[in-house]
């Protein structure tokens, strides 16, 4: 197999061992984090290298490849309740107070985001490619959407030049 292809998804799930080993403990309660925002940060932009991984795979025709880059984001959106401790709203975090005014939707905006990367996922497994083709075009609205619109600064437009 092409060494482009291996490395890649060696440090891919060497990511999801160390995502899923400090989820488990953060759930457990056994590890608790001292930096909550630097820990959802660090997950945030996995899943954004996931992500453009997954775009970059699609636009090249490799529809299987797509598999562990869904698995990644769908492990990581069960992590990402835990990540958001009460009090963790600092200067450094983009989050907004309304994700702890309003938990419950919040909770569904990440099961929606982990169904979506799974259906994601199946669907590259299962050869599917007008479904992985779909999925992905309304993947940010449908799936990063429902938490970033609601949940989420807005980032700073970039610079008139």
């Amino acid at each position: 197999m092409d060494r482009r292809v291996v490395f890649p998804r060696i440090l891919i799930v060497c990511g999801l061992v160390l995502v899923g080993t400090a989820g488990c403990a953060t759930m457990q309660g056994g590890m608790v984090s001292q930096d909550p925002v630097a820990d959802r940060q660090r997950l945030m932009r996995l899943n954004g290298a996931s992500w453009a991984d997954i775009q970059a795979k699609v636009k090249a025709g490799n529809i299987d490849g797509v598999a562990v880059n869904a698995e990644t984001i769908a492990i990581n959106a069960m992590h990402i309740p835990a990540l958001f401790p009460e009090g963790s709203l600092t200067p450094k975090s983009n989050a907004k107070p309304e994700i702890w005014q309003k938990w419950d939707d919040f909770t569904k905006a990440a099961k929606n985001f982990e169904t979506l990367a799974a259906n994601l996922r199946d669907r590259s497994r299962a050869k599917d490619k007008a479904g992985v083709e779909a999925a992905v075009k309304e993947f940010g609205a449908k799936a990063c959407g429902t938490c970033h619109t609601p949940f989420r600064v807005p980032p700073p437009p970039p610079p008139k030049k």
